[in-house]
């Protein structure tokens, strides 16, 4: 900050033009130029004219780049806002949580932990954690979590069921009933109440 702090005051202003509502151009001698308006915010337009700056007076930050970026920097949140030409927005927080928000309606949300939530359109969402348990919710609520460990469970409104890496599935109805098929092909269902109803 200091360097840039000692740049600034030995560059030299060539030219100051005010106008009368009260707005200042000045055209410095490396060929950049600063507007200051009258509430406060500056506007510099690069030499180039490919690049502006326009720093508000509450301390946000707009940058409009020479690849048509426009990154808004909210300096209440310290959120960082970034635009590209092709629709994509990315949202930057201070906790380092960053949010990517796709022209067709798809978000994906980068989490600090890295966990990374992806919303589609289509109302799918899924979400990938770092021990690589996988969790996908349909747009109808229905849920399937993938774990680590080759487990998998599907939650829908009628069952709840755990299908385990060596065949085994385990069933619990929404009436309370319990049906677990082993590998072996052995069955066993229990009612509601936990008493076996069949073991074969």
């Amino acid at each position: 900050m200091l360097h840039q702090e000692r740049r600034q005051s030995e560059e030299e202003v060539q030219e100051k033009i005010e106008y009368r509502d009260g707005k200042v151009e000045e055209v410095l001698t490396d060929g950049r130029r600063i507007l200051t308006f009258r509430n406060g915010t500056k506007k510099e337009i690069s030499v180039d004219k490919r690049t502006t700056t326009i720093s508000f007076s509450n301390g946000d930050v707009k940058k409009i780049m020479p690849d048509q970026r426009v990154i808004y920097y909210y300096a209440d949140a310290q959120t960082t806002h970034t635009s590209y030409p092709d629709g994509l927005e990315v949202l930057q927080f201070p906790n380092n949580q960053i949010e990517k928000h796709y022209p067709d309606g798809t978000q994906e949300i980068v989490f600090p932990d890295h966990t990374v939530k992806c919303l589609y359109s289509d109302g799918l969402k899924e979400t990938f954690f770092p021990d690589g348990t996988v969790v996908k919710v349909e747009k109808n609520g229905d849920k399937i979590v993938i774990f680590s460990n080759g487990q998998k469970e599907i939650h829908t409104a009628q069952f709840k069921r755990r299908e385990y890496p060596d065949g085994t599935v385990k069933t619990v109805y929404c009436n309370g009933r319990r049906e677990t098929k082993y590998s072996t092909g052995r069955v066993q269902i229990k009612d509601e109440e936990g008493n076996l109803i069949l073991d074969k």
